[in-house]
């Protein structure tokens, strides 16, 4: 059974709620990582914090003010509405994608924002220094646990098609399972084939001999692992 002990209003199960959401956070991220997935941690511990900051937000609506609950929809306004705002912030760039910790921190800091402007001050704080932990921590946990990972995502610079074909050839000779494989053709003279693939290799497969391997190959220019 699920228990409702949490639920009740107290700077304990506050806190705990927040540390929860925190670790949540962190293990969803770097399993995201881990797989080469986008997101990654510092996102994930900042969506799930400020969710839960809303949440926290509409119980002390519903503790201080108890019959004026129509405050919510000017919050909700708010934050459906920076929302788009945060969007602004993520750029494509081939098929790489950044600022979604950007986006996620400004989502992040208007529920904060909220939570200050009617009152809950403290919550806010307990929050802020969370996340800020949280975001500075997680990337010393992902490079431990990232070197041990499986999966791999390499950017590969090549001559021509029939390179390609002998990267395509040498990852299936190792047996890997190839999550995902993009080939850009060069737009102008003189420049190469650009791959970007991720994949998972074998466990008894050491890194750095399957990217000699890679690197070796006829019309291979450069294996680059980001």
């Amino acid at each position: 059974m699920f228990t409702t002990g949490f639920s009740e209003w107290t700077w304990q199960n506050i806190l705990i709620r927040i540390i929860v959401s925190l670790v949540i956070g962190i293990v969803i991220g770097i399993d995201r990582g881990v797989k080469r997935r986008g997101g990654g941690a510092r996102t994930t511990i900042t969506v799930c914090l400020g969710a839960t900051m809303v949440m926290l937000l509409e119980q002390y609506l519903e503790e201080i003010y108890p019959e004026r609950l129509d405050i919510s929809r000017i919050a909700a306004q708010v934050i459906s509405g920076v929302g788009f705002l945060g969007a602004g912030s993520i750029l494509v760039s081939g098929h790489q994608i950044k600022g979604l910790t950007s986006a996620a921190s400004i989502w992040t800091c208007a529920c904060i924002g909220l939570a200050v402007g009617i009152g809950f001050v403290d919550g806010a704080v307990f929050l802020t220094v969370m996340w800020l932990a949280g975001v500075h921590m997680v990337p010393y946990i992902e490079d431990k646990v990232y070197k041990h990972s499986r999966y791999m995502t390499l950017y590969v610079e090549v001559e021509d098609g029939k390179a390609i074909s002998n990267v395509s050839r040498q990852l299936k000779d190792s047996n890997c399972f190839i999550d995902s494989f993009y080939v850009d053709k060069p737009k102008a003279k003189g420049q190469h084939f650009q791959i970007v693939v991720t994949l998972r290799i074998q466990k008894k497969r050491n890194r750095d001999e399957f990217l000699h391997d890679l690197q070796r190959l006829k019309g291979v220019m450069s294996v680059d692992e980001i």
